[in-house]
This record gives structure tokens, sequence and C-alpha cells, in this order.
């Protein structure tokens, strides 16, 4: 089998073919079984990567985001039927782009609103890069956001709550539940956070996750030393060598409260988010505390895709195997996706280049990170699940 030795070469191999750094643990009901750390959190200053040092999210903020939406589905705060536009009133008259065989392209009203389920489960239509970016995606969607996006962007600083409303203008993509389109429903989902408890969305998963998890050097906003601490944020360039996006452009990914337009992503360390994914991979509890329960996770990790779906919209190389629950994929055939694994582990991946991992059936939890842009996710993530999973006995 597989060692830990194994996986440090691994590891390093990486570092040494021209990663700026990386970290990764392992924990199996509470006992840590691997936590290492490689490379450099800024390069040029020699500037080593520990478990101190803190990691851009992005998108892995995600389990953090739907693992405290569903807390408050148990606590009966929503229902998976529920029209958005209970929330978001702007919502109620949604329309959506449809194709039709002669080329035409037409804006018609939805035959069914947009769901609290189509946003967890990414089913609502919208996509999501083109107010990530520079440029707009070239579809219609995606051109209209860009559009309704453009006043904000011209202000400069705009809420959720701003740009959740500019949505509202734009024709989705297609009916509701009827296509899986990674996106805004992810901000959708942290409007939903802010609604339903009064506050913004930061403050909720900082109040209801980080501090009962005693996650300190975790928020959706840089405070305190975790800006000293927060690796560079690394580029590959054109010519192969590594560039750090300027403070301008980091912005775009993390800073000090007020600093971020929308809805800000976490900013966390290896260590601390292994504590998120401990207690998903043990039922919800954690240190003795529960947090939530144990068949809600399981709801949570629950496919929720057809197979037609799953082939169409979200099956390549790297989701291989994978279903998709709430704001998480989850595994459901080890052999299409090459994962040594077990069924209905789950988790999700950030853009900067972070995974993280939970198995119920073993109690154990995996978090691998690192921040690089473009990730080369396929590469570094698949090969280092391959061996963590090698290595548990």
């Amino acid at each position: 089998m597989a060692t830990f030795k194994d996986l440090d070469a691994l590891l390093q191999k990486f570092v040494d073919d021209g990663l700026p750094g990386c970290g990764m643990q392992i924990v199996k009901k509470g006992k840590t079984l691997y936590e290492n750390y490689f490379g450099y959190a800024n390069i040029e200053e020699k500037k080593p990567v520990t478990k101190d040092s803190v990691f851009r999210q992005m998108s892995l903020t995600k389990i953090a985001m739907y693992t405290v939406a569903m807390m408050l589905y148990e606590r009966g705060r929503f229902l998976m039927t529920d029209p958005i536009y209970e929330y978001f009133p702007e919502w109620r008259n949604t329309m959506k782009t449809v194709y039709r065989d002669n080329g035409d392209v037409e804006v018609v009203p939805v035959e069914q609103p947009i769901t609290v389920k189509n946003i967890l489960n990414m089913t609502c239509g919208l996509p999501y890069d083109m107010i990530m970016g520079d440029t707009p995606v070239k579809m219609p969607t995606a051109e209209a956001m860009w559009r309704e996006m453009a006043p904000l962007r011209e202000k400069g600083y705009f809420t959720l709550r701003e740009q959740i409303a500019a949505m509202s203008r734009v024709p989705i993509s297609f009916e509701p539940g009827t296509r899986w389109l990674y996106g805004f429903a992810s901000e959708l989902t942290a409007g939903l956070l802010e609604v339903i408890c009064g506050k913004t969305a930061e403050d909720v998963i900082k109040e209801m996750l980080f501090e009962p998890l005693g996650m300190s050097s975790s928020a959706n906003y840089i405070f305190g030393d975790m800006g000293e601490r927060l690796v560079a944020n690394y580029y590959i360039r054109p010519d192969g060598t590594l560039g750090i996006y300027p403070p301008e452009r980091d912005l775009k990914f993390v800073g000090p409260r007020g600093s971020v337009s929308g809805f800000q992503r976490v900013a966390t360390t290896v260590n601390d988010y292994s504590k998120l994914m401990q207690m998903l991979a043990n039922g919800g509890e954690y240190n003795g505390v529960r947090l939530i329960g144990r068949k809600t996770i399981d709801l949570l990790r629950t496919n929720t895709l057809s197979e037609k779906l799953i082939a169409e919209d979200f099956s390549n190389n790297y989701l291989a195997g994978y279903g998709y629950g709430y704001g998480m994929r989850t595994l459901m055939d080890k052999y299409a996706g090459q994962h040594n694994g077990s069924i209905g582990a789950f988790g999700w991946t950030g853009g900067s280049g972070t995974w993280a991992e939970a198995d119920p059936s073993e109690g154990v939890s995996i978090v691998y990170m690192h921040n690089l842009q473009p990730n080369l996710e396929e590469y570094h993530h698949l090969r280092m699940r391959a061996v963590a999973y090698g290595c548990l006995e």
C-alpha cells in the first residue's frame, strides 16, 4: 500500500515541478494521520508555507456556505420547494432564453419559478465567470449579466443585494431544473442566508460555523494578521514563469471587509478547514459539539442530478464518477472516477487550487491547498487524491 512517505514525495514533486507551495492534512475520527507543508508562501521572499499559512479558497467557500444553508434547512427556515421570489421579490417575473430550431433566440416567461432547490444544486440557469473575469462570456445570458453588472462595476464597490437585484433582470439560460450550470446560484444562496438571518452572509457563516468549530484563522474577509500570513497569489505567465497578481487584481478574490464587492470568499488555513471537513465526516459533530444532523449531511451529499444531466452537464475527467448534491459533488461510481475512496465521499474544489473531501463511511477528511492560476487541478488533485486514499488502512 501507499505510505505517507509517498505522499511527501508527490507533494515535493509538485513544488519541484513549479508549484509555489502547498499544504495537506488527513484526519480520521479526530486523529490527524498526516499533515505537511511544502514550498513557499512567497518565493521571492523565501517565505515557507507553514500550518499558519492562509490560502484563498474561491469556490471551496461553497462547502462552508452550503453547510450553513443546510443547518438553516433542518431548523425549518426554508423548504427546497420555496420559490426564491419569496426571499427576493424582484425575482417573481423571471424570464428565460429559448433557442428555436430555426436559430432564433427568444425570451419568454419561465414555466415554473426558480426554487431554493434550484439554487442549491446549480440548476437555476445563471452562469458565473462573466462577472468575475475581465470580458463577457459569449452566450446570451452571460452577455446580459455583463450588461446589467456594468453600472455596478462603474460605481466600484457594490453589495451582494445590489448584485442579486441586477441579476433578476437577466433571462436565465433554461427552464429551472432542466440543466446543470455552475454559477451565480452561489450568490443567491449567500443572499438567502442574509434574508433569513437578517445579517450579512459573512456574519452568518462566522457565527454558525467558524466560531463554534474554533476556526480562528477563517473568515470571508482578511482580518488581524491574516494578511501577513496570506500566501502570494501566483499565476502562470504565457512563457511558463510565475507572476504575482497585483493587489487590485487580488481584491477580486479576497481582501479586508468592505473591500471586495458582492459575496466575499473564504480565506483559511489547511488546519482550520480540516475542522469543518472533520465535522462533516463525523456526522455533524466536532470535539463533542454537534452543529448539524447526520441525516441532514446525508441529504446534503445525495445526488440530485439525473443520469442525463450528469452526462450532458457534469461530466469530464476531473468530475468523473461524481454526482452533485447541494453545493458539493458526491462520489457515485469509483470505477468511472478512478477513485480509490468510498462511495458517498463528498466535497468540492476552489479555482485557486484548493480541494477538500469528507468520507463519512470512514470518518476521514482530506484537505489540500495551493494558490495558483490556472490551478492545474486535474494534474495535482487526482494524483494527490489517489495517494491519500491509498495511505488509509
